[in-house]
């Protein structure tokens, strides 16, 4: 059984994204949520963070923190191609900037932070 100090609400609801994007900070990394979030309500930055320096972005939480203050966050829509379950960013359409057209759409929070 996890230890109180060990669970850290929200922070299953952040994964690093895998698919294609265009950065706009130098060396980062982005990650993503459904739904549309509000970045700066304390409970979902605190998950974030967490996560974060659980994945070994930042060693220190405060660090972790200090990289979403400074990064770039987004919502955006995102779909799959037929059967494949990865995400892949699209337009309220559900078309990607190739000409694909996407199943599943839903919009996606995406905060971009530089490690």
């Amino acid at each position: 059984m996890a230890k109180a100090k060990d669970l850290r609400l929200g922070q299953e609801l952040w994964l690093e994204w895998e698919g294609s994007w265009s950065p706009e900070l130098d060396n980062s990394i982005l990650y993503y949520t459904i739904d549309h979030v509000d970045i700066e309500n304390d409970l979902v930055k605190r998950a974030l963070a967490s996560v974060l320096q659980r994945d070994g972005i930042f060693d220190a939480l405060g660090d972790a923190f200090k990289a979403i203050d400074n990064g770039v966050p987004n919502i955006v829509w995102a779909g799959t191609i037929q059967d494949n379950t990865e995400l892949e960013i699209c337009n309220s359409l559900g078309e990607t900037e190739y000409g694909d057209v996407l199943e599943n759409i839903q919009e996606i929070t995406c905060v971009e932070v530089q490690k």
